[in-house]
């Protein structure tokens, strides 16, 4: 399965006590609709703080707003502010941040004026490099917690309403009705997975959809959660305290409700990834993106249940990046190209009749730089020689920089036996490599 990058964050060393206000559907319109953009399989969004727009991940994995990775040009102002510590999924020490109220926070006519957010201070926290795509915040628990919001991921775009009882009776009779809990602001479902040598086990799953993978099992809280013989250890993702790496396999079935899933690809994360973190009574795993996105889904936190409804993803099958690197955007580059400034597209000729040379000018472009964030022992682009911190120069003869970084990843995962051509730069020296993706699972 292409490796997307998965996001978890935990905010310890605070307490909330007051409660906001929340979001509203503002002009007396019936529902607000925003557009996404899904990139890596994480939903990315329109924010407006304080006047300034920005980019949001939806996380339903995390309570508070975060904000991140601000360019020294947004001038945003902010208000009340505290300073606090952060601390995140991975294993690295907790970081400096500050918590700032009474901003305002409006996606299209869905607007929130007395809200809260956590801004991270360290600039070393950016999820842009490794979603390739420019992320300014997080957004969970108060963008749910008062609407029914409806993610449709085949159109892009969320429909937030007031309640459920706004939807056409006929039309949620389409979904299936699945209880959930809202545990410390996070909902949680349970679920069914079996592996080879067990009876089904029942989990409790958080529901993140800042988890760009399919699920995650922990297996250190339950001891018949068991990693399959046919496993590879792999690189999970970046949180805000690091590197998470644990295992990845293949289960039986995965089922959520009357839904199943044949085959699914697991992630196992190692438990030093998770050590520290307060989780609530009884869970075992979370559930990603790479499930969710094979449906609709409606999200109804007071009523404490969801609504699916399978999409033309459901039959997907769950691949992965089978040639070991994990890319990362590196930020903007200058490039320099010729540009044939002849107007028309036939062949010129001067005075006499003899053909002429085309009239090229230059201009420069930026565009996008990639290098290896991670590779995979083992893996073929390992065997092959490409080490990690290789800036990517081209894919299969093409430039790097025309690829967007899900574009890079789709290849990765494309098919087994596929031929990849890379050009690095390391050290000043051009390198050339050649490989191909080899399933091992």
């Amino acid at each position: 399965m292409l490796k997307r990058f998965t996001f978890f964050f935990f905010i310890l060393y605070f307490s909330i006590c007051w409660s906001q206000n929340g979001f509203q559907i503002a002009n007396n319109k019936p529902k607000a609709v925003v557009p996404f953009k899904f990139v890596n399989n994480l939903i990315i969004i329109p924010v407006t703080v304080n006047g300034t727009p920005l980019n949001f991940l939806v996380d339903t994995g995390v309570k508070e707003t975060l904000l991140f990775s601000l360019d020294e040009t947004e001038q945003i102002k902010f208000e009340n502010i505290k300073k606090i510590k952060f601390t995140g999924l991975g294993n690295a020490e907790p970081f400096d941040g500050l918590k700032s109220e009474n901003n305002q926070l409006s996606l299209a006519n869905f607007i929130d004026k007395n809200h809260t957010v956590y801004i991270v201070l360290d600039q070393e926290i950016n999820i842009s490099s490794q979603v390739g795509f420019p992320i300014n915040g997080i957004i969970g628990y108060h963008f749910f917690k008062n609407h029914a919001v409806e993610i449709n991921y085949s159109r892009k775009k969320i429909t937030i309403y007031d309640s459920v009882t706004k939807f056409s009776k006929k039309r949620i009779t389409t979904f299936s009705k699945i209880p959930i809990s809202i545990e410390e602001d996070k909902p949680y479902i349970i679920a069914n997975a079996q592996f080879e040598t067990s009876e089904k086990i029942s989990a409790k799953l958080l529901i993140d959809t800042g988890n760009s993978d399919a699920l995650w099992l922990f297996k250190e809280k339950d001891n018949r959660i068991i990693v399959p013989k046919e496993s590879f250890n792999d690189f999970l993702g970046k949180g805000f305290s690091g590197l998470i790496y644990g295992d990845r396999a293949r289960i039986e079935t995965f089922e959520i409700a009357d839904f199943k899933f044949n085959k699914p690809l697991i992630a196992f994360p190692d438990s030093t990834a998770t050590k520290g973190i307060d989780m609530v009574e009884n869970r075992v795993g979370s559930i990603g993106s790479e499930i969710m996105k094979r449906f609709t889904v409606i999200f109804d936190y007071s009523n404490n249940q969801i609504f699916l409804k399978k999409n033309g993803n459901f039959e997907t099958p769950f691949n992965f990046n089978m040639s070991g690197i994990d890319v990362q955007h590196e930020g903007l580059q200058w490039v320099k190209e010729s540009v044939n400034n002849i107007t028309n597209s036939g062949v010129s000729f001067d005075a006499a009749g003899e053909k002429t040379i085309p009239n090229f000018q230059f201009k420069f472009e930026l565009k996008p730089a990639y290098s290896v964030l991670n590779i995979r022992k083992d893996s073929p682009a390992e065997i092959a020689g490409i080490q990690k911190n290789d800036i990517i120069l081209k894919i299969n003869g093409s430039n790097a920089y025309s690829y967007t970084l899900q574009e890079i990843n789709e290849i990765f995962k494309s098919e087994e036996g596929k031929t990849i051509y890379i050009d690095v730069e390391r050290n000043g020296k051009i390198l050339k490599f050649k490989f191909q993706l080899k399933s091992i699972i």
